[in-house]
């Protein structure tokens, strides 16, 4: 492949809600542009971007997939992103590296909730938006409806500058409102237009549509707006130019259709990405941490890494982004963040997960390489003498975690190596021990998303792991105060053992953890044995009272005690403070502590009376409610151990259009009654009984 400038490179994110036919389109654009020999599916498995082994498995794209097409002298890196929701976060990470982003909706469903949350990921980078409404072959597919939709939730109308020739069964090809000429199709999946006289019974549509686009071209330049005036018209070449500077400059958000399954349109649309999306140049600046950096060949080398993957035979692969400068193959490249040098040898260009290599990667283009040793997703490259750090992609925390079991000893050997090579790819990822369970905790999206890492582990490294419901980590506390006397006293053949302290318990507000003070006055414990006491009473409450949980948010006051010239130790004082903080226990009214989440539910509002109901029946307490368009944001405090199954659930509430992210909040008394269970549960699992 060809060296491309920037200003001849076009990097298009594609978005949208699952099933919209992302992975389709791109599909369809590379088989145009002669990337692939045949027009791939993905019901066969066979697609440039979901190539994955879990994507093919499951029909579903799992993260981001760059594919290079070459279209009229242009080059346009197109990146096939995820859009289910538990996949969705992999999209807002790759749309760093876009200049366009292609929202696809599907012509019978319209703008769904993933499509919004992509939307937004794309106006958070500030990047235009092209909408791409597919499968217009469906039956009640409807451009107008699309527009009413867009209209209702971005706040901004689409403006067509393509109308549907035919409808539904009937749909045959497109009527381009720019030239004003008509294309029709075969069902043959070629792709090739033919170009016919626009239909008379549409004549009047398309003037209507052409004179409303040429309008809104015109109202965002003075001087297209004087000649509009004059001339009553605008002659095609500028009315592209003023478009193309009116969608960079996101004042203009235009709209395009066709059948991406029968590649119907699609050449009209790689046609229309050349002429009028923003080239990689055309962002004109891109943000750093500490102002910004032009993109342009003569500045100085700085590049980012918006994607890292694994691969058994390349090692760990690299996407990364060439701000500014030229990267030129086997260059020494500076990592920023590790301080460290990096040789970009036999740098590419992706094809899915084919890699073809080139000379040289201008400012503004995307690229790959294999097997830097230290470069992680996130980090910044350039010289050492220009510090440029570009900022990472900020995405909100799993929202799930299960306690993540080897199967054998072998497995537990190999797990913690293996897993930071799945966790390089997945930034959304999470995996640490929880210090009170002691369990390895792996945090997610949902259940599918685990499923699909402990999948991976098994089948790319052959690491076999269980998923299991984490344990719980409850806590225990006091309501009540107490006033006891500790003693230790034991005698042996020699030194006998003797510790004697008096204690006052008192409960601290939530999280306030511990507080020992020290009232001995007169020595009656000598001041190296106080510690002992406090060491004492902290290893007992470690070990809990009611069910083995640790106790929090107490204040112990140690006032008096008296001790042995010969028998007293470091020891007996701390099993005389053990004692005393046990006898404390029994006295001041213990009670267990649950985690509360802080949990945020979005879904369409016609699910939110259900959602609600089914939060109250968890013991949530509703704390609040947002609305976002046509989606619903409710904001609930729950308990932990009634989230565990929320995502399996949620997603059969709203038929998969719901999600949720989950927080730690604060510590909670439990309700007696459930109290109980989980008292006895703990003392049956010490006593051994079923």
């Amino acid at each position: 492949m060809k060296v491309y400038a920037g200003k001849d490179v076009r990097n298009v994110g594609i978005v949208g809600h699952g099933d919209c036919g992302k992975t389709t389109l791109a599909a369809a654009m590379l088989y145009t542009t002669g990337g692939t020999s045949r027009l791939t599916r993905v019901d066969e498995g066979n697609t440039v971007t979901d190539y994955d082994e879990e994507e093919i498995a499951r029909s579903v794209s799992i993260s981001t997939a760059l594919a290079v097409a070459e279209w009229r002298e242009a080059k346009i890196n197109l990146l096939d992103t995820p859009g289910y929701n538990i996949f969705l976060n992999d999209a807002k990470a790759a749309l760093i590296a876009a200049d366009t982003a292609l929202v696809v909706v599907d012509a019978v469903n319209g703008v769904e909730i993933q499509t919004e949350k992509a939307w937004g990921f794309a106006s958070e980078y500030g990047i235009p938006k092209v909408i791409f409404v597919n499968k217009m072959h469906k039956e009640r597919a409807s451009v107008d409806a699309v527009v009413d939709q867009v209209r209702e939730a971005f706040g901004i109308a689409a403006v067509a500058v393509q109308l549907p020739l035919g409808s539904e069964k009937g749909f045959r090809g497109i009527v381009d409102l720019i030239s004003g000429k008509a294309y029709e199709y075969e069902l043959d999946g070629k792709g090739k237009g033919r170009e016919i006289p626009v239909p008379d019974d549409m004549a009047d549509q398309v003037e209507e549509a052409r004179t409303s686009l040429m309008e809104s071209v015109a109202e965002t330049d003075e001087d297209l707006m004087d000649e509009y005036f004059e001339e009553g018209t605008l002659e095609p070449g500028k009315l592209v130019a003023g478009l193309r500077n009116a969608i960079a400059e996101g004042e203009v958000t235009p709209l395009l259709c066709g059948s991406a399954l029968h590649n119907m349109g699609v050449d009209r649309l790689l046609d229309f990405l050349v002429e009028a999306s923003p080239s990689a140049t055309d962002r004109g600046e891109l943000p750093t941490e500490s102002g910004e950096i032009g993109i342009d060949d003569s500045g100085p080398l700085a590049l980012y890494v918006w994607k890292t993957s694994s691969d058994a035979f390349s090692g760990r692969v690299s996407y990364f982004r060439v701000a500014s400068g030229v990267l030129h193959n086997d260059a020494q490249v500076y990592n920023q963040r590790k301080q460290s040098n990096e040789k970009f040898a036999r740098i590419s260009v992706a094809r899915g997960k084919t890699l073809d290599p080139v000379p040289a990667i201008h400012a503004g283009d995307l690229g790959v390489v294999a097997k830097l040793k230290d470069t992680l997703t996130g980090d910044s490259l350039g010289t050492k003498e220009n510090e440029i750090r570009f900022p990472k992609a900020v995405l909100p925390p799993p929202s799930i975690s299960y306690a993540i079991v080897p199967t054998s000893r072998q497995d537990e050997d190999r797990l913690s190596s293996t897993i930071v090579k799945v966790l390089e790819e997945d930034s959304s990822l999470n995996f640490y021990r929880e210090p009170q369970t002691q369990q390895f905790l792996l945090a997610g999206n949902g259940q599918q998303h685990l499923d699909i890492v402990c999948s991976k582990l098994r089948k790319r490294y052959n690491v076999n792991v269980e998923l299991r419901s984490p344990k719980i980590p409850y806590r225990e506390t006091i309501r009540g105060s107490a006033d006891v006397h500790g003693r230790h006293k034991k005698q042996t053949g020699g030194h006998g053992q003797f510790g004697d302290c008096k204690i006052k318990v008192n409960p601290l507000e939530r999280g306030a953890e511990f507080e020992f003070v020290d009232e001995i006055f007169g020595g009656s414990i000598p001041k190296t044995y106080i510690p002992a006491v406090e060491k004492g009473i902290l290893e007992a409450a470690a070990r809990g009272y009611l069910a083995g949980y640790p106790v929090v948010d107490f204040k112990v006051t140690l006032y008096d005690g008296s001790y042995h010239d010969v028998d007293s130790s470091e020891l007996a004082f701390k099993l005389a403070g053990s004692k005393a903080f046990k006898q404390a226990m029994a006295e001041a009214k213990p009670v267990l502590l649950e985690p509360i989440m802080k949990v945020q539910v979005e879904a369409p509002m016609e699910f939110a009376g259900d959602l609600m109901g089914d939060l109250n029946g968890r013991r949530g307490r509703i704390q609040g409610m947002d609305s976002k368009g046509s989606t619903q944001l409710i904001h609930a405090d729950v308990p932990m151990a009634e989230m565990l199954t929320y995502a399996n659930d949620l997603t059969s509430m709203t038929q998969g259009r719901g999600s949720f992210t989950m927080l730690q909040g604060y510590y909670d008394y439990v309700p007696g009654q459930i109290a109980e269970k989980i008292v006895e549960a703990a003392r049956r699992e010490r006593t051994g009984e079923d």
